[in-house]
């Protein structure tokens, strides 16, 4: 099968692209490389397509979708900091960008588009876990453009047929999260504090709570909502199902690592919501997920990586 995977060479994007060429897949990446790194596809860049282009430009992403049987579309700005900064950008690449890439899909008659939605759709709500048929309430900018891409996904499929999934990712993370960015998330910059031996940053009093998803689980939930029956037309949870606070997170590193782990607390920053964690038992239904990572064993894959990455630096 050809896949097309948008937002190819970032950290979701390139570790699905590993997975897919594994699998004996024909794969093209597009990515324009404003968050993404080439770097991140160097195992397989002789087996791959990679096309440097941006989903703005509606001819490029139609090109690289030429022959496609499934569209994965992981191209995004991820950063609720930015969006609330600069909605404007963060619609154009988030709304604009994702339309053009549903007009690519559907004149390139793909079997099934498979959009990384995000968490962030649900908002402050204090219901937990949070369920696909709870009501939309997002809080930033970046949370209405995510949830904008699901509805315009479930239109498409209802006017032009074409089938689609959205997988709403609640907080990655693993190995090529990019510590330095700034849509890099919060265990990125954890590990990367602590490799220079500098306190790790909390905005709050760290008594948030997420539903941390180790890279591995959403990489296999991800492709199989490309193929499930049944799938198209549905928003699934991609999380563990569980949540840990920030405390704790870092009282599991001071173990892990064997560093003492002193955190500096600045003030919560806009947008940013208090709890959250996934109800994932449409995904184990539908697409038949489970979790294969806990969170303790993505923790210690992920320091290991980021400890070899950058502790000579």
């Amino acid at each position: 099968m050809r896949y097309l995977v948008t937002g190819g060479a970032g950290f979701i994007g390139s570790n699905l692209v590993d997975e897919l060429v594994r699998r004996g897949h024909s794969v093209v990446v597009l990515d324009d490389l404003s968050t993404g790194n080439e770097r991140n596809l160097d195992v397989v860049r002789d087996k791959i397509d990679f096309r440097i282009g941006t989903i703005i430009d509606l001819a490029t992403v139609q090109s690289a979708c030429k022959g496609a049987d499934y569209v994965i579309h992981t191209a995004a700005r991820a950063s609720v900091p930015k969006s609330v900064a600069d909605p404007i950008e963060t619609n154009t690449v988030n709304i604009d960008g994702t339309l053009n890439v549903l007009v690519a899909a559907r004149d390139a008659k793909v079997r099934r588009l498979v959009y990384s939605a995000s968490s962030s759709a649900y908002g402050e709500s204090p219901s937990l876990p949070k369920t696909e048929t709870m009501p939309a309430e997002p809080i930033s900018p970046y949370g209405v453009s995510k949830y904008a891409g699901e509805l315009y996904l479930q239109v498409f499929g209802r006017v032009y047929g074409l089938e689609n999934a959205s997988v709403r990712y609640f907080n990655v993370f693993g190995p090529r999260q990019d510590p330095n960015s700034q849509y890099s998330g919060v265990l990125s910059r954890f590990m990367f504090a602590l490799v220079r031996d500098e306190p790790p940053v909390i905005f709050g009093d760290g008594e948030q709570s997420r539903d941390f998803t180790y890279i591995d689980n959403v990489v296999d939930e991800t492709l199989r909502a490309c193929e499930a029956p049944g799938a198209s037309g549905k928003v699934f949870n991609g999380g563990t199902g569980a949540r840990i606070t920030l405390n704790r997170v870092l009282k599991l590193l001071q173990e892990i690592t064997g560093k003492t782990v002193c955190a500096k607390y600045e003030p919560p920053r806009a947008g940013d919501i208090l709890h959250s964690q996934a109800e994932i038992s449409l995904a184990r239904k539908v697409l038949g997920y489970e979790p294969r990572v806990l969170f303790e064993e993505g923790l210690r894959r992920t320091w290991k990586w980021y400890k070899s990455e950058y502790g000579g630096q």
